[in-house]
């Protein structure tokens, strides 16, 4: 039996402005959209949009540096060797640490992939002057069921804080 391995040059994406390299391991298509798995390096400091995923859940796995996670109502602080768990429609947004971080991202089912290889830039093809394509990202995003609820820096702490309070006694 012979096993024949992708490309992985193929698989090797850039994402966003702040140019989050993410290689695909594995995809939807070849786990027949159980999950699928990528190895990620994040620049010091990138942080992503406030953000939502209604159709799968997100585990991650710091392998070098750190990742701050604000997810709901909670602050997790990943170091080397530490993972989590974000599961559907939980609010979230995460940040690498000061330094450069490593970590491994599966989704499940499937999607997470799906959106890095659509609207990513193909590694290959990157020069100093490409710019992210940010509304082929928010079209992608949009039809995978994921939902962007803010800006980077935007934190699930500030939706609470958008929400103006109801009078006392007023009914829903």
């Amino acid at each position: 039996m012979t096993t024949t391995w992708p490309d992985m040059r193929q698989r090797q994406f850039v994402l966003g402005p702040e140019r989050v390299r993410v290689t695909i391991l594995t995809t939807g298509a070849e786990t027949g959209g159980r999950h699928d798995f990528s190895d990620s390096w994040l620049p010091a400091g990138s942080m992503t949009p406030l953000h939502l995923h209604t159709r799968y859940e997100e585990r991650i796995w710091v392998a070098s540096g750190s990742l701050t996670i604000w997810a709901g109502p909670d602050k997790i602080v990943l170091r080397s060797g530490d993972y989590h768990l974000i599961p559907t429609h939980v609010p979230h947004a995460i940040q690498s640490g000061p330094e450069d971080t490593h970590a491994l991202h599966i989704s499940t089912p499937a999607g997470f992939a799906e959106l890095v290889a659509r609207a990513g830039t193909p590694a290959h093809l990157l020069t100093p002057d490409t710019q992210p394509d940010l509304d082929l990202f928010m079209a992608v995003t949009t039809e995978l069921g994921d939902v962007v609820l803010g800006p980077p820096g935007t934190l699930p702490a500030d939706l609470d804080d958008a929400i103006p309070a109801s009078p006392e006694g007023a009914q829903p």
